[in-house]
């Protein structure tokens, strides 16, 4: 079931409670360049990202070796601190107006957003 999703990004799938979804979090792999949109809540905690990131992504792929974010407030929480420190996982953030840093990530957004 679709639902109508602000921000221009086209349409949500919508949740199973009160809140439909209102935004996509998106994962590029910088080697096979393959995409994983996952569609979110906007006012998600960094704990809620973390359990989607874990249950729809790392349960597939496995524990990723490098973070490349764009200084989003869930990662730079003492929870993804830890989450970093303890599985070994290198966070880097990108600078604005960079597209070298996260350009992969930045170009399916705008793909998204065009749709």
């Amino acid at each position: 079931m679709l639902g109508n999703c602000p921000y221009g990004l086209g349409n949500c799938p919508t949740s199973r409670g009160d809140r439909s979804y209102n935004s996509f979090f998106v994962i590029v792999d910088r080697f096979s360049k393959n995409p994983i949109f996952l569609p979110c809540h906007k006012d998600d905690t960094a704990m809620n990202t973390a359990l989607l990131i874990w249950n729809r992504v790392v349960s597939w792929t496995g524990i990723f070796t490098n973070i490349i974010s764009d200084r989003n407030t869930k990662f730079t929480s003492a929870l993804w601190t830890n989450l970093h420190q303890i599985f070994g996982i290198k966070l880097s953030f990108s600078t604005a107006y960079h597209p070298q840093a996260d350009g992969l990530a930045e170009r399916m957004i705008q793909t998204l957003e065009d749709r």
